[in-house]
């Protein structure tokens, strides 16, 4: 459990550090592929060269246009077309003003840029073959050809005046200074003479073009206002004639007689009031006189009231001669009387309804008549007032047609550039080779995060979390069978060497209790754990010592291909007691050690080594030699090697050299962690010299080039 725990912390380290920069790492990454990051630079570098110099070289030439925000007027009037204001959307149109297609056509039309090659593509030399014109000639062999319409010349000159113009375009950029109201034009072409030259004319129809724009307007402006004095005079005039007709044709009317028959006719109804009580009063009073006579003399008296009837009166009572036509004289007389009163108060009242209507209708008269001459008189007023407005304005426009100035300025002419702009070699290939260089970088470190194999011992140690113990190289041998004689015959060489170094490694890692049984095994076939197992049976021989090579490999049995033995019998004969261990043993001359095979069984390999049978047998053949080496088969394969383990002293773990992916070691030693197997070193085998060299490990690797010895 102490190991798996350990072997965990290993792996969470790891993934740790995984996800963190580690710049020397990163720095040693790109030194190692320096000859690759170099070559790219020097490809890059050689692509700038040949761009750069293969270019055509332009010139720029820059003019600088100052708006006028704020300008002097020569006479204080107001102007027709108002100059330009400062805000930063007039700037902006104003930029795609000196840009715009009417004012570059202009400029074309005046420097005569129809006949330069450079803008007008039709007049350069056509080239002898293109890739469009082999399209063309494919689509022609496989399409019927088809008779393009004939155009007119006007368009045709037309599309050539457009293609120019956006050459034109092309050439001339046009941007505002910051924080300024001054605007640059640029303008690159292949000769430093066109580019300045073009540069000022265009600054100066940009101009011309303002002070047209104002002159077109103000000319408008004129004839406008021309045609509407004459208008507004004909009907100033014609207002005028229509006033005077009608003061003319009209009693002479104005507001204080209007206001004075207004009091007349005031007074004619106070006395209509009186009158009508007088009247009603006269009325009554014939009326009352009336009633009393028919009533009787007595009543009569009484209503009459009268001095004269009174003594008439008395004296017909008193019965005196001649009392009663005295009497009825008086009465008839006041009768006569009261009816005079009420006829003269009747006429009266008449005379005054007249005279109210006939005043009530002069003034509806007057006042209609008032109203139509104000109404005349205002018209004619406000007819000559804007006569007179039109007519100042149009003295005011017809003075500024020859004072109109532009809202801008040149502030500076283009100069003749000395030296042309583009292209900057030096840039270019200084960036070329920044460029490549990167590329190279990136790509070597593409390549190394893409890796997913070992292909250092330092590499493996951090991934797994053990010690590397032996780093064998590729052993220079065609076939397994001689692979011992190639260590034999060169005893001194790299790969003699590296097998004694991971004995050495093997025999030190515990000094009190060296290893006698050692297990070689991997994560999967082919990794070369047995030439590993057979070249370290020689090492361990050659010191002297009783050395037994154990196949513990019964489905491949690859021992046979190192060694030309032809026997029979191998280790489950021994185990089952057919044979005894004398006779299924092998010695081998040049390994110098005894080798015992493996046999073909329908026996469960898995179950024979975890059986007691198998402890027993390795424990019996510690006393009789001082190493036993097991070849097993792979961990991740079968489960022989995390049964066998459980009874060796040392576990060899072999790796391929950038073959064996990441996962697969990590997962076969995980798979003996599980069980308490513990693993006590990592082999590196099966080093390509040549690879590492390419790979940048040349530095650390250098003597692996002597492993190609014949």
């Amino acid at each position: 459990m102490k190991q798996s725990q350990v072997f965990s912390g290993d792996i969470r380290q790891n993934q740790d550090s995984d996800d963190e920069i580690d710049l020397s790492s990163l720095f040693r990454t790109l030194w190692r592929g320096k000859l690759w990051i170099a070559l790219c630079g020097l490809l890059a570098l050689f692509a700038g060269g040949y761009y750069a110099y293969g270019l055509v070289p332009v010139y720029t030439a820059k003019a600088a246009i100052a708006l006028e925000s704020r300008q002097e007027q020569v006479m204080d009037i107001e102007s027709v077309v108002t100059g330009l204001g400062g805000d930063q959307s007039t700037i902006n149109t104003e930029v795609e003003v000196l840009r715009s297609r009417g004012l570059i056509e202009d400029l074309v039309l005046d420097m005569n840029l129809l006949e330069d090659p450079e803008f007008n593509a039709r007049l350069r030399p056509a080239p002898r073959f293109s890739l469009g014109q082999a399209i063309g000639l494919v689509r022609g062999i496989f399409s019927e050809p088809e008779v393009p319409a004939p155009a007119s010349k006007p368009v045709k000159e037309r599309a050539v005046l457009d293609s120019t113009i956006n050459a034109v375009l092309g050439s001339i950029s046009a941007s505002n200074l910051r924080q300024s109201f001054v605007f640059e034009i640029t303008v690159t072409t292949q000769g430093p003479q066109k580019s300045a030259a073009m540069a000022n004319r265009l600054a100066e129809l940009y101009i011309q073009d303002q002070i047209s724009v104002k002159f077109e307007k103000t000319e408008q402006a004129t004839s406008w206002l021309s045609e509407r004095v004459s208008g507004l005079q004909i009907e100033l005039e014609n207002a005028q004639a229509e006033l005077k007709d009608f003061a003319t044709n009209t009693d002479l009317v104005n507001a204080e007689a209007l206001a004075a028959l207004n009091r007349q006719l005031k007074d004619l109804r106070d006395r209509r009031t009186a009158l009508a009580v007088q009247t009603e009063a006269t009325r009554t009073r014939l009326d009352v006189l009336m009633d009393a006579w028919q009533s009787g003399a007595a009543e009569f008296v009484e209503v009459a009231n009268d001095i004269a009837l009174n003594q008439a009166f008395r004296r017909l009572e008193d019965g005196s001669v001649g009392a009663q036509t005295a009497f009825d004289t008086r009465a008839n007389a006041l009768i006569t009387r009261a009816e005079l009163e009420a006829t003269r108060a009747q006429s009266q009242l008449s005379a005054i309804e007249s005279s109210i209507t006939e005043v009530s209708t002069r003034i509806d008269n007057q006042s209609e008549e008032l109203v139509t001459l104000e109404q005349l008189q205002r018209e004619v007023e406000a007819s000559r007032l804007l006569y007179e407005a039109f007519l100042s304005r149009l003295k005011e426009t017809s003075i500024q047609q020859g004072i109109q100035q532009a809202d801008s300025r040149v502030l500076s002419r283009a100069v003749v550039p000395s030296v042309p702009s583009a292209p900057r070699k030096s840039r270019i290939l200084a960036l070329s080779l920044i460029l490549g260089l990167m590329a190279g970088s990136g790509a070597v470190l593409l390549r190394e995060m893409a890796q997913n194999t070992f292909r250092t011992s330092e590499d493996l140690e951090q991934k797994t979390g053990y010690s590397v113990i032996g780093q064998i190289p590729k052993i220079p041998a065609k076939h397994r069978k001689n692979v011992l004689d190639y260590i034999s015959q060169k005893p001194n060489s790299v790969a003699a060497e590296a097998v004694r170094n991971l004995r050495t490694s093997l025999l030190l890692a515990n000094l009190d209790t060296p290893p006698k049984v050692i297990m070689s095994t991997s994560s999967v076939p082919g990794e070369g754990k047995t030439t590993q197992s057979v070249t370290l049976a020689q090492n361990f021989a050659g010191l002297g010592a009783k050395v037994l090579l154990i196949e513990g490999d019964f489905r491949r049995r690859v021992l046979d291909e190192y060694f030309g033995h032809n026997q029979k019998h191998g280790f489950l004969s021994v185990i089952s007691g057919e044979v005894p261990l004398e006779q299924a043993i092998v010695h081998d001359a040049t390994l110098k050690a005894d080798i015992l095979y493996g046999e073909q069984s329908t026996i469960n390999a898995a179950d024979l080594f975890s059986s007691n049978t198998f402890a027993e047998f390795i424990n019996g053949l510690r006393e009789h030699y001082d190493y036993i080496i097991i070849d097993t088969p792979p961990v991740l394969a079968v489960p022989d090697a995390r049964v066998i383990g459980q009874l060796v002293d040392a576990v060899i773990y072999t790796v391929q050299w950038d073959s064996t992916p990441h996962r697969q070691v990590l997962d076969g030693l995980k798979s003996l962690d599980r069980v308490n197997v513990r693993v006590s070193g990592l082999v590196l085998s099966h080093i390509d010299g040549s690879k590492m060299k390419r790979y940048g490990y040349g530095d650390s690797y250098g003597d692996y080039s002597s492993y190609y010895q014949k």
